[in-house]
């Protein structure tokens, strides 16, 4: 996988949260991922499909990292990942790949984005809509990690 291709996506995903919710992330060390299960406690999940690649793109939080991203957004913070939560996470998760479509489609890649699913759970699975490999890119802040999943047929 083109790490032309996956750096947007990382660059996005700091973007928005240090834009949405003055909070910085620290970028960790990408690997690859041979499992479904999310390392996390809430999971958005995107397709994408365009005339030379089709994928996908996870964005996964621990539950204490998405209830002060909520607060520092929105000024409300619940005490455990509600309805709410999951429309933010869906909601992050479209901004994210919005953000990396713009930066991607300034390369000549374009891509059509589907609507994000968000699943929630202890050891909850993310089914990525490619067969490729999956990279998965830690993220740290001191009330806990995020994770981004990218997976883009070869």
């Amino acid at each position: 996988m083109n790490v032309e291709f996956i750096n947007p996506f990382l660059i996005s995903l700091i973007n928005v949260i240090s834009t949405m919710a003055s909070m910085e992330l620290k970028p960790g060390k990408p690997q690859l991922k041979s499992h479904e299960i999310a390392k996390g406690d809430v999971s958005g999940l995107i397709g994408m499909v365009g005339p030379k690649t089709k994928g996908s793109l996870s964005i996964t939080f621990e539950e204490p990292l998405i209830l002060e991203i909520m607060h520092k957004m929105l000024g409300e913070k619940p005490n455990f990942i509600n309805e709410e939560i999951t429309d933010l996470v869906g909601e992050i998760t479209n901004m994210v790949t919005g953000g990396a479509k713009n930066l991607l489609g300034d390369k000549g890649y374009e891509f059509n984005m589907a609507t994000p699913v968000v699943v929630t759970g202890k050891n909850h699975t993310i089914s990525h809509k490619a067969e490729g490999k999956k990279i998965m890119m830690p993220f740290s802040h001191q009330y806990g990690s995020a994770y981004i999943e990218i997976c883009f047929e070869d």
